[in-house]
């Protein structure tokens, strides 16, 4: 991903952090569409990255941010699924549409929205677009994103701990810089605390349209050839495709480490929870929701903003009791965050 100076540090969850939206001239016809939706007619509107709803990871985070704006604030929201095999050009008439409707933030859900955000938003500038996981410029964007490496260092940190084979996997859903980020993470997490011990990594797929987010049975047989190579914990950054690569570890009697949300809370998992050690999470739902509050306050936040370990950003769960039982694991996560949050500890993105 490229990276581009940070011009604020939001606090998730926390909205009074904010830039001024700019808005600029538009033609009659969008001048109203962005008149109803900058009055507040309609709320929050979010459109998914492949998967969807129900991929118990990034989407269904979310979700949850969206849920929570909508009842806190008690207006009209929309959330929308992607199709197969779409292209830029739909996923810009999903956006406009959502904008055309009134609704105020637009959010896309995912990198892939990134060239159709550019192009919307500078046509309903009276409108605040967000999009997570890319850096999009308009005076009207909020780019929402994370410090995923530093949640996958500490997942890195646990796997070492955890291990007993001195092997582990990595299992990425795509092969794009955005997943890159989770596996460099997670590799220099596992080669600082124990220099020994193997890492394993495979992706699922080089594009999104092959499935490499959306194919449980993908991400199951990545992780049980990893398996057979004695791993015996597997992390993994591949959404949908994760919760295949969680059935084959619970299957093997290994550990397996989720992402994005805790996915050993995720009732859609409860079956194999006893098996996952713990989940590298990125707060997208607080992400949504603080742009949603931001336009609700009439503070519109804009620009980039960074959620990482110092703001609650990104994080690594301890939901599982079994968690607490592994010999040094909770001090070694905790020293290699203070480590991450105080700058002694440089994570790679690459």
């Amino acid at each position: 991903m490229r990276r581009i100076p940070r011009l604020t540090r939001a606090a998730v969850g926390v909205a009074s952090l904010a830039l001024a939206a700019t808005a600029c001239g538009s033609t009659s016809s969008e001048k109203d569409s962005v008149d109803s939706g900058a009055k507040g007619g309609k709320g929050l509107a979010i459109a998914y990255d492949i998967g969807g709803r129900g991929d118990q990871s990034f989407n269904d985070a979310a979700y949850a941010g969206l849920e929570r704006a909508k009842k806190e604030f008690g207006y009209e929201t929309a959330d929308i699924e992607p199709t197969e095999g779409e292209t830029d050009a739909d996923k810009e008439q999903r956006l406009a549409s959502l904008a055309r409707q009134g609704h105020n933030p637009v959010i896309g859900v995912g990198f892939a929205y990134g060239p159709a955000m550019k192009a919307v938003a500078a046509k309903y500038p009276k409108t605040t677009f967000g999009i997570v996981d890319s850096v999009v410029e308009g005076k009207n964007v909020a780019s929402l994103v994370f410090a995923e490496e530093q949640a996958s260092y500490l997942a890195g940190v646990a796997a070492a701990k955890a291990t007993r084979t001195k092997s582990v996997g990595f299992v990425g859903g795509v092969d794009v810089p955005l997943i890159h980020k989770f596996e460099a993470g997670f590799e220099q997490g596992v080669k600082d605390t124990d220099p020994k011990v193997k890492v394993l990594s495979q992706y699922l797929t080089q594009t999104a349209e092959e499935g490499g987010f959306s194919s449980p049975e993908k991400g199951r047989a990545a992780a049980e050839g990893q398996i057979e190579k004695k791993a015996d914990v597997v992390y993994h950054a591949a959404g949908l495709s994760g919760q295949g690569v969680i059935e084959a570890a619970a299957k093997a009697g290994v550990w397996a480490i989720g992402v994005d949300s805790d996915q050993y809370r995720q009732e859609a998992l409860a079956k194999y929870k006893d098996s996952i050690l713990t989940s590298a999470t990125k707060d997208v739902g607080g992400s949504v929701y603080a742009l949603a509050k931001s336009v609700k306050d009439g503070k519109p936040l804009t620009g980039t903003q960074t959620f990482d370990l110092k703001v609650n950003g990104v994080g690594l769960t301890e939901s599982n009791p079994r968690f607490a039982a592994v010999p040094g694991l909770k001090d070694a996560v905790a020293k290699a965050k203070a480590g991450i949050i105080d700058g002694s500890i440089k994570v790679r993105t690459e």
